[in-house]
């Protein structure tokens, strides 16, 4: 069983990560990100690259996906926290996202690339 990160581990770990767009969740211990690919193939691709990932970490995201949008919380149900399988893997999927966009503002409703082409299209 893995154990919560502790508070120096935190105060390390945390704001780094925090400067690349992961944020606190509210009411849990846990991280969340939001990236916009160009593309659902990219964002496919990204979850793709970041399955593979969390597999072999046996450590696994949540996370939704919405055309480019990829949205991922991650938390470690273990230990009911914030655990260094969740920096680990929040480090690997940095890398993996390359140039996506991140969404820094979770407040806001994020439209997915469908719904801004459809919307281009009504007169």
């Amino acid at each position: 069983m893995m154990d919560r990160l502790t508070i120096a581990e935190r105060e390390t770990a945390l704001p780094p990560l925090g400067e690349t767009g992961w944020g606190p969740v509210p009411d849990r211990d846990a991280i969340r990100k939001v990236w916009k690919f160009r593309s659902f193939s990219e964002a496919w691709g990204f979850m793709s690259r970041a399955a593979l990932a969390a597999e072999k970490a046996n450590h696994h995201p949540e996370w939704t996906n919405r055309f480019n949008i990829v949205d991922v919380t991650l938390t470690t149900h273990d230990c009911e926290g914030l655990s260094t399988l969740d920096i680990d893997l929040a480090r690997r999927m940095d890398r993996l996202a390359g140039p996506a966009e991140v969404i820094r503002d979770h407040a806001e409703p994020i439209s997915c690339l469908c719904q801004i082409r459809r919307e281009g299209t009504k007169a």
